[in-house]
């Protein structure tokens, strides 16, 4: 064993300080081998990319209700959260039909480009959905803003490049915590800043373009967002390694992740053979099938609890207004926050990710079964209660999505790991496209 491992850390010694002039991916290494503290900068720019993809995802399921109503296609009240999930399932459903193909572009000419492309078709796509005067232009915008957004398989990719070992579960955390908070504050923007006509007469006129396009103005706000974000992302610095010398390469940072994780003798039979296929790697294929299944309850608990908390008493709702929806999830956001950046980064290193999602899987299950019974309740007694099940809710799904990523992430190496995101954000998607369709109707 112990010759195995000297044999093992040879090459990486004598490749160790051995980097290609014009890499990228190179030039990150060399960054990553001087820089050993906190990585700010990172975070941060990780953190700000996908809360621009993530916010327009969810951001209509508050005043999706009303939209629809307003375009009079539905018949009866009743048919109205069937129609919703149509324009849900849209945008999943258009980008269950790229990921693979944009993972591959990302393999192939970097994360960056994918990443600028995917906030750039934000910025387009985002606005023209709020100016929808119809229910199928309204799908046809959620669509292409599906098909062309192909940015959270590379940006998970890149969250592990871009950090030194240390700091990968942290990067990873990131993308999962605003995933997470864009799917929280989206719909908290589009409930504030709804029908602003209605809410703000003092600020917005009914004949003005917001009184016309009553949905316009949170789709602008997160767009304007997505603009500067794709300024920014200009300055981005490619993780991908271009350069042929596969036999000799200073790729060992990648290696050293796969075998934290491995036992030597695994490592020196991966070396041996082949690349096997993505689709037979099952410590892959197994995080992506859960990562699916789960996918498709956390979209389809998103859809329902707006449309659960608009719809009337009469129908087993809340009644309550959009902006009364934007509180509660405002308010489960900034909790959100507070945990992935303090305490999941803890339970993880102590209980590894397995266990920590299979934790929140187990309370998920009591917790959604309280719901009914918290609809019976009324005032102060009410919103307490419905403020603490969905933060906790939240906390858990996040859990187990971070938890998702770190599996997928380590299960590759980096030359698979955008293709490998892009199976997980084609499965992901076909799941969520049924959640919002199969969650209105129900």
């Amino acid at each position: 064993m112990a010759a195995g491992e000297e044999k093992l850390r040879e090459p990486f010694l004598k490749n160790e300080k051995r980097y290609y002039e014009n890499c990228p991916g190179c030039k990150v290494d060399q960054l990553k081998d001087t820089k050993s503290g906190l990585p700010i900068t990172e975070l941060f720019s990780i953190w700000i990319i996908v809360l621009c993809t993530a916010l327009p995802i969810s951001s209509l399921f508050p005043f999706l209700y009303f939209m629809i109503k307003d375009f009079q296609i539905a018949k009866r009240e009743e048919d109205i959260g069937s129609y919703a999930g149509y324009v849900g399932s849209s945008f999943m459903f258009g980008r269950a039909l790229t990921s693979v193909f944009w993972g591959l572009v990302a393999d192939r000419y970097g994360r960056k480009p994918v990443i600028i492309m995917g906030t750039a078709s934000v910025v387009i796509f985002n606005t023209l959905f709020g100016l929808s005067v119809n229910f199928w232009m309204a799908v046809l915008t959620r669509f292409l803003l599906g098909s062309l957004n192909g940015l959270l398989g590379p940006i998970k990719a890149y969250a592990c490049e871009i950090f030194r070992e240390e700091h990968q579960a942290l990067g990873l955390s990131t993308v999962s915590t605003a995933w997470g908070i864009g799917l929280i504050i989206g719909p908290a923007l589009g409930g504030f800043l709804a029908q602003p006509a209605e809410k703000y007469p003092n600020l917005f006129s009914s004949e003005s373009l917001f009184g016309k396009f009553p949905y316009f103005l949170p789709c602008l706000c997160i767009s304007l967002f997505a603009f500067g974000v794709t300024i920014a992302a200009f300055w981005l610095p490619e993780t991908l390694h271009r350069h042929n010398d596969d036999d000799d390469s200073c790729d060992v940072s990648y290696d050293a992740l796969e075998s934290a994780s491995a036992e030597v003798k695994e490592e020196e039979g991966r070396e041996a053979t082949p690349k096997k296929s993505l689709l037979k790697n099952w410590p892959l294929m197994s995080s992506i099938i859960v990562y699916c299944v789960f996918s498709l309850h956390d979209m389809a608990y998103s859809e329902i609890f707006s449309l659960w908390a608009n719809s009337p008493k009469k129908l087993g709702g809340l009644n309550y207004s959009t902006q009364m929806v934007g509180e509660v999830l405002a308010i489960t956001g900034f909790s959100l926050l507070v945990f992935q950046l303090s305490l999941y980064p803890f339970l993880e290193r102590i209980l590894g990710p397995i266990m920590v999602a299979r934790i929140a899987g187990v309370l998920t299950i009591p917790l959604l079964t309280s719901y009914p019974y918290i609809a019976m309740l009324s005032g102060f007694g009410l919103a307490f209660l419905l403020n603490c099940a969905s933060v906790v809710k939240n906390l858990l799904s996040v859990s187990i999505i971070t938890g998702l990523f770190i599996l997928q992430n380590r299960a590759v190496d980096q030359d698979q790991r955008g293709a490998a995101n892009g199976i997980a954000m084609t499965g992901m998607s076909l799941f969520k496209a049924a959640g919002p369709a199969g969650g209105g109707a129900l």
